[in-house]
C-alpha cells in the first residue's frame, strides 16, 4: 500500500484547523470548523482505500490483491451524507440565532452559573465573564479622525481595566 505524504499532510491541517476553529464561540466558525473536519476524515478514508484497483466483481484470473475494497467507498459515501446532515442542522441554529438575537456567538447560561455556584464547581477565574471580543489582533477606529490604527496589546489591556465613567458622575462633579 502506498501513502500519499501530500494528502496526510493536507489532511492533518484540515483537522487542526478545524479543531481550533471549534474551539471558538461563533457558531460561524463552529459551522467552518465542522466542514473542514469532515473534508479531512474523508482524506483519511480515501487513504485508507490504498492504491486502485479492479472493480469488486469476482472474475476468473484475478487474485485477491488486485480487487479494489469497496468498504472505504461505502465509508465514504456516508460520511458525506453525515457532514451535509450536520452542516445543515448548524445553519438552521446558526439563522435561528441570528434571527432571534442578532448575533452567532454562543453565552454563558446563567442558570448553569447559579448550579456551578450551588454545588462548589465555580471558579471565579476560571468561569469569569468574556468580553465580546477578546483578540489582541484587532485594531481600533479612532473617534477623531475616523481612521483605523493599530493598537498594541498593552495598551488594549489598559483600556479594557479602565472602568469608564457615567454621564451623571461627571455631571455632579461638574456641579461641584
Amino acid at each position: 500500500m502506498t501513502i500519499n505524504l501530500t494528502l496526510l499532510i493536507v489532511m492533518g491541517a484540515m483537522l487542526a484547523i478545524g479543531i481550533y476553529l471549534m474551539l471558538e464561540r461563533s457558531l460561524t466558525r463552529v459551522l467552518l470548523g465542522i466542514i473542514l473536519i469532515s473534508n479531512g476524515v474523508n482524506l483519511l478514508i480515501l487513504q485508507t482505500a490504498g492504491r486502485a484497483g479492479e472493480s469488486p466483481i469476482v472474475r476468473d484470473g484475478l487474485g485477491a490483491e488486485e480487487y479494489l475494497d469497496p468498504l472505504p467507498q461505502a465509508l465514504l459515501l456516508t460520511a458525506i451524507v453525515i457532514a451535509f446532515a450536520m452542516v445543515a442542522i448548524l445553519l438552521a441554529l446558526i439563522y435561528r440565532s441570528w434571527v432571534i438575537a442578532r448575533q452567532d456567538e454562543v453565552t454563558d447560561d446563567e442558570e448553569d452559573r447559579r448550579v456551578a455556584t450551588t454545588i462548589g464547581a465555580h471558579d471565579p477565574e476560571e468561569d469569569d465573564d468574556v468580553g465580546t471580543e477578546t483578540s489582541e489582533f484587532i485594531d481600533s477606529v479612532d473617534p477623531v479622525t475616523g481612521s483605523v490604527r493599530a493598537v498594541n496589546p498593552a495598551e488594549r489591556n489598559r483600556e479594557a481595566s479602565e472602568e469608564p465613567t457615567s454621564s451623571s458622575d461627571a455631571h455632579q462633579a461638574g456641579e461641584s
